[in-house]
């Protein structure tokens, strides 16, 4: 284990032998760093928090620490952060509560601009994106290839649907369908965000059946219940058409339209 002079690391803590903890670092007892992991200088790393290989921490991050939740009242719940992320400057991640799910997870391959945050109980999934100061409020689930834009901010119990993109200073209040391009306070859906489908390997018979979707959605006189209809008569066999019809019937808050 590289261990700078200056870091302390609790005898309880479980650390891979070739992950690096820098200058005034702190790892706390219970914590488990995979290998290949680097926490740079002055970071906290709470004993709730299992972290995975591959991942690294800039300067100043604090993972695990205590729900900004009064209601919380010292169980033992956790962080569980999978491999290769990327957390840069100042990012925190806190642990969940005993009326979320106990426990905040974050996947693999995950971007974390600086001041970057994630509430208690969140879900976030693989190759999101969280620009400078994006902050997610507590029980937000933000799916794969999400991006959160920078200074924007998701209310408690939304969704990010996949591949959903939020601009910067965004104020989402309801759940950003997946594909969409979303921006605004209050936030609003600017049609499909083709260029970011294009980058990632979408088929033009995807797109278009995406598009045509987001028309009926979005653009018709239909209300949602109507629209969603007809997108089911109408647009058959295709899995992402498929999966923003499911989204859409499982949303809780509401869509942002």
């Amino acid at each position: 284990m590289r261990q700078h002079p200056t870091a302390i690391i609790d005898p309880g803590a479980e650390v891979a032998e070739d992950a690096e903890v820098g200058p005034y670092s702190i790892v706390h007892a219970g914590a488990r760093i995979g290998p290949g992991t680097v926490v740079e200088s002055q970071v906290v790393i709470h004993g709730c928090a299992a972290i995975g290989s591959g991942n690294r921490f800039h300067q100043a991050c604090a993972i695990g620490d205590l729900p900004q939740d009064i209601t919380y009242q010292g169980s033992p719940t956790k962080v569980i952060i999978g491999n290769d992320n990327v957390f840069r400057e100042f990012c925190t991640v806190h642990r969940g509560t005993e009326g979320g799910a106990g426990v905040t997870t974050i996947g693999d391959s995950n971007y974390f601009m600086a001041y970057a945050h994630v509430a208690h109980d969140c879900q976030v999934g693989n190759f999101t994106t969280f620009a400078n100061a994006g902050s997610i409020a507590g029980h937000v689930l933000v799916e794969d290839y999400g991006t959160v834009g920078p200074f924007s901010g998701v209310h408690q119990f939304c969704r990010v649907g996949a591949h959903g993109w939020i601009g910067a200073y965004s104020v989402v209040t309801k759940d950003v369908v997946p594909y969409s391009k979303t921006v605004g306070n209050r936030a609003r859906v600017y049609g499909p965000n083709l260029m970011g489908l294009q980058r990632r390997g979408f088929s033009i018979e995807a797109i278009r059946s995406i598009r045509r979707a987001y028309r009926l959605l979005f653009q018709s006189k239909l209300n949602t219940s109507q629209a969603l209809e007809r997108i089911e008569e109408e647009i058959t066999g295709s899995p992402e058409v498929d999966y923003l019809v499911q989204f859409i019937r499982s949303s809780k808050r509401g869509i942002t339209k």
